[in-house]
């Protein structure tokens, strides 16, 4: 029998266990989708902060640990991704006055200025993934996407 090279095995694919594996076809959308994050959307702002600047432009005031749920973080990655914001100037926590532990999450001007700019690029970013789908296709599977993130998030809550 001949010795088989790298390049007979087929290396460069991955085996069929990982490929048919749900996990595993996320990961390579999360990765390719971070990577285009970077170069189109912005090279600084990470997803998360994204998100928590979105969330707190839609409702100003409301506390750092509800903001926490609204954008699927734990608590302490949502201190951490404010505390970072705030460092930035794009984010202002204040002391709510009826309870001293809780910290009120506010943008700044700078900061609805970087959400309105990162948020029209993100809208590209948007575009030029769904690109090959159709509207009608565009709506299901966000709803498919949609279906399965709150099914393995319920799934964590299980275990």
């Amino acid at each position: 029998m001949a010795e088989m090279t790298p390049s007979d095995t087929g290396a460069d694919t991955p085996p069929i266990a990982l490929s048919a594996a749900p996990g595993y076809q996320v990961r390579r959308l999360y990765q390719a989708y971070v990577a285009a994050w970077v170069r189109l959307v912005d090279p600084v702002l990470t997803g998360p902060q994204f998100a928590v600047l979105t969330a707190v432009g839609a409702a100003p005031g409301e506390d750092q640990s509800s903001m926490a749920t609204a954008v699927a973080l734990d608590t302490s990655t949502m201190a951490d991704v404010a505390r970072r914001l705030e460092g930035r100037g794009l984010l202002v926590r204040r002391t709510a006055p009826d309870d001293g532990r809780r910290k009120l999450l506010f943008l700044t001007e700078a900061g609805e200025e970087a959400l309105a700019e990162a948020d029209r690029r993100a809208r590209l970013l948007d575009e030029r993934l769904l690109e090959p789908y159709g509207p009608g296709e565009r709506a299901r599977l966000l709803g498919e996407l949609t279906a399965l993130a709150d099914h393995w998030e319920g799934l964590t809550r299980d275990a």
